[in-house]
């Protein structure tokens, strides 16, 4: 049974009922999209679509709209795991490109996995990804106020017809970092799969690295836990430290686990639970 989930970020909307409807409306669209491309596609291509589709959208902070750091430069970061090979690839703090999940795409076939920094930038710029400028008028205003405003790194986990998973991840990072700060987003910590499960994180990174959240779940999931007990043990070891992240998950059998720390008000996320698309607006 084909399946497929995407996140835009996690936080709060409470009280701008405009933007949580502009983002829920969002990842409808691209999760109905990216959904027929997994109806005749493979995982690998629905979930590079789909975070194409949210890298695009400057709602998100991902690609075009990614937050400013320190120095006033976007740095982004983005991760691709191909469950049934086991092979993970992704690129940190690679700048002037549009697409970041496309550089990790490229990747995946080469030798050496990951790339980070001005290397990253020269190899994506090497293999024919244009310059690119993502930085959008609303993205530098929050800069000048120093980064106020949401986060939002997004990601996918698909299972496609032939049993495949794959997971991704892409991130802006949190705005105003220290530059040169990697996230967990391309790491087997922010992103992870088997040929039993796949795992998308969004919240703080370093949180989230800590607990190694996205390997630890599908681990436990390989070792014969069912996947909501697995995301449910890792948020309540979470929530010992009060950290503050979510995640987006599925298995092998099509079944979708959102999991989040008890800190955190929300994941912004859509799929379709055999009746309708569920987001978090719903």
């Amino acid at each position: 049974m084909e399946q497929l989930i995407i996140h835009g970020g996690a936080g709060s909307l409470e009280g701008k009922l405009a933007e949580a409807q502009k983002m829920h409306d969002s990842l409808c669209h691209i999760w109905e999209e990216s959904f027929v491309l997994l109806q005749k596609g493979s995982a690998e291509e629905v979930v590079r679509h789909a975070i194409r589709l949210l890298e695009d959208d400057p709602v998100f902070n991902a690609g075009t709209g990614s937050k400013l750091q320190f120095d006033g430069q976007v740095r982004m970061s983005s991760a691709l795991m191909d469950g049934n090979n086991n092979r993970f690839s992704g690129v940190i703090n690679v700048q002037n490109i549009r697409n970041p999940i496309e550089a990790a795409a490229l990747l995946s076939r080469e030798k050496h996995t990951i790339l980070s920094g001005e290397q990253a930038t020269a190899f994506c710029h090497k293999h024919g990804m244009p310059e690119y400028d993502p930085v959008t008028p609303e993205r530098f205003e929050e800069y000048e106020k120093r980064c106020a405003g949401k986060h939002g790194t997004v990601g996918a986990v698909a299972l496609d017809k032939e049993g495949c998973i794959f997971a991704g991840t892409s991130t802006g990072g949190i705005g105003c970092e220290i530059p040169g700060r990697v996230s967990d987003s391309p790491t087997v910590a922010g992103t992870y799969a088997s040929t039993k499960a796949g795992v998308s994180c969004t919240g703080i990174g370093e949180q989230i690295t800590q607990q190694a959240a996205a390997a630890k779940v599908v681990t436990r999931v390989d070792d014969g836990m069912t996947l909501h007990d697995a995301v449910a043990r890792t948020m309540r070891e979470s929530n010992k430290f009060n950290y503050l992240y979510g995640l987006i998950s599925l298995d092998s059998a099509g079944q979708v686990e959102v999991g989040k720390t008890a800190a955190l008000n929300e994941v912004f996320y859509a799929f379709h639970d055999g009746e309708m698309i569920r987001t978090f607006f719903t």
